[in-house]
């Protein structure tokens, strides 16, 4: 998965930020001495404070990421990867997405998130199958035309 590798280059370049780069700001700043009106002491402990949380957030995803089994993703239903082609129902007009994790989703070229309203309605939905689905502008339906799961695309 491309996206692993996005965020574990982040991840890199984070924990070099915060075992190098962070540590000699911080230093330098205390050179400069009174730490109660100190700016540049204050905006770097506040950048450790951001990274080491961002650090956290990049591991704990990582985790799940690493969990997930391509093998264990339906091959005839729609998951993680799909290709659809779907049918707006209200409006006669196919649409096409790709279901992919939440890091990548772009809805405007057709990328939803697996957790995004879209998305979960269309989990483990086979082709010809009607789904209705509440989104923010209200419920829609819609009908699978067509389908290519992860397995179909490698």
């Amino acid at each position: 998965m491309k996206i692993k590798e996005q965020l574990e280059n982040e991840l890199k370049s984070l924990e070099r930020e915060l075992r190098v780069d962070l540590p000699r700001e911080i230093g330098r700043a205390r050179e400069h001495g009174d730490l109660k009106e100190n700016a540049e002491y204050h905006a770097a402990k506040e950048r450790q404070s951001f990274v080491n949380a961002r650090v956290s957030q990049l591991k704990l995803r990582l985790g799940e990421l690493s969990r997930i089994r391509v093998e264990d993703i339906s091959k005839d239903k729609a998951g993680l990867g799909s290709l659809l082609k779907v049918l707006d129902l209200a409006d006669d007009k196919e649409v096409h997405y790709e279901i992919v994790m939440a890091e990548e989703a772009d809805p405007k070229i057709g990328k939803i998130s697996i957790t995004s309203p879209l998305g979960k309605g269309f989990m483990g939905r086979g082709v010809g199958e009607e789904v209705s689905i509440q989104v923010p502008s209200g419920m829609r339906s819609y009908e699978i035309v067509s389908l290519k799961t992860i397995h179909e695309r490698e």
